[in-house]
């Protein structure tokens, strides 16, 4: 029986501009968005159903993804196979190493991750751009899942320029075990801000300079996401996590899209364990996890007979 495995990482926002509500009811966006290497598996495997399972990492709860076709894998698998003109007969195991509802894009990259393996596993042989076409229509975040690396996007987040980024970023993860709804953050922000006349999103010229230029010292100063005074309105106890970054020298803190993650920025790796154990110890946060970035788009898992790309 034949079966693919695709792995797809989660995201962080370096900044995350946030505009005025649209008429389609979504917020215009200038978002840079990069992959860190915390990853969720999907594996398809032929089946005579769709089917979803899931399971995950010790510290990362998944009792709350959907098991039918509502989650979002199972959405992607479905689209792609009324493209292809077949049934969705493919059994999804979802392998969560991204937390829930975390602003991660952790369903996103599932989505991402579905979308690749059932084009394996089917032999529809869809581009790139076939499958990112077929990405926007699931969700904001699920075309970059797909791309990877770092990139801005515009729109609602789904018109993405790859961008470029030397070296790499060692970053802290901040986890929650209850999630924050992405919605209620938005409608926080929006209550929040009022009724004030928003300037159009845009990204940061020095953001994107210290990008390119992979200076982590330039890059911490420069993170900046819209929705964290409403995320730290939600959730108060992200505004302590923020100031233990602060106090242990984090070079810049961010809460990640809705949140309520945070990502911390160390100077390098052992400064990232500094970070970790500080975070770890303080209670703050449920647990912490450490990543770099950017990492790699969605893609095969090599290392199985059982699997074919």
């Amino acid at each position: 029986m034949g079966s693919v495995t695709v792995r797809a990482p989660a995201k962080i926002n370096l900044q995350l501009a946030v505009g005025g509500r649209r008429p389609d009811g979504y917020h215009e966006l200038a978002t840079v968005f990069h992959a860190v290497s915390l990853y969720d598996d999907v594996t398809a495997t032929e089946a005579a159903t769709l089917q979803v399972t899931v399971g995950g990492d010790r510290e990362i709860p998944f009792d709350g993804v959907p098991r039918d076709d509502s989650n979002l894998a199972a959405r992607a698998a479905i689209a792609l196979a009324e493209h292809a003109g077949l049934e969705p007969e493919v059994h999804l195991h979802i392998h969560k190493g991204i937390p829930l509802a975390g602003g991660m894009a952790g369903g996103s990259a599932d989505a991402a991750a579905a979308l690749v393996a059932c084009d394996a596993l089917w032999g529809t042989g869809l581009s790139r751009a076939e499958l990112h076409t077929l990405a926007t229509t699931l969700g904001s975040d699920v075309p970059f899942a797909l791309m990877g690396g770092t990139a801005v996007g515009l729109g609602r987040g789904e018109l993405l320029t790859p961008a470029l980024a030397r070296g790499r970023f060692e970053w802290v993860l901040a986890l929650s075990d209850e999630g924050l709804s992405t919605a209620e953050v938005y409608a926080e922000c929006d209550r929040l801000r009022g009724r004030r006349v928003l300037p159009e999103p845009r990204v940061s010229d020095a953001l994107m300079a210290a990008v390119r230029a992979g200076d982590a010292h330039a890059l911490g100063p420069a993170l900046r996401n819209d929705l964290q005074p409403a995320a730290c309105s939600l959730r108060p106890g992200l505004r302590q996590i923020l100031d233990i970054g602060d106090e242990y020298g984090a070079l810049g803190s961010v809460v990640s899209g809705s949140g309520p993650t945070v990502a911390l920025l160390a100077r390098g790796t052992e400064h990232a364990l500094d970070l970790a154990v500080a975070l770890g110890a303080s209670g703050a946060c449920q647990s912490v996890k450490r990543a770099s970035g950017p990492a790699t788009a969605a893609r095969a898992v090599e290392g199985s007979a059982a699997r074919r790309v």
